[in-house]
């Protein structure tokens, strides 16, 4: 997931610090997907998808692959 996220990031000129600010969404949050530490929660993702204009499924499918 963090690599779909990392993409999105790139595409649109963010850095993690600002999409943080701006969503609400800690940096650790961030930093604990990137890590494997923790898995990132429908809620969180439903704010992503909204934040950068792409559909939920955008990172639930790479889930889906990895099972």
């Amino acid at each position: 997931m963090y690599e779909k996220f990392a993409a999105l990031l790139e595409e649109n000129n963010k850095t993690a610090y600002q999409v943080s600010k701006d969503t609400g969404i800690t940096q650790n949050v961030f930093s604990y997907w990137k890590t494997g530490r923790s898995t990132p929660k429908t809620d969180k993702l439903k704010i992503l998808a909204d934040y950068f204009g792409v559909p939920i499924e955008y990172f639930l499918e790479e889930e889906k692959e990895d099972t």
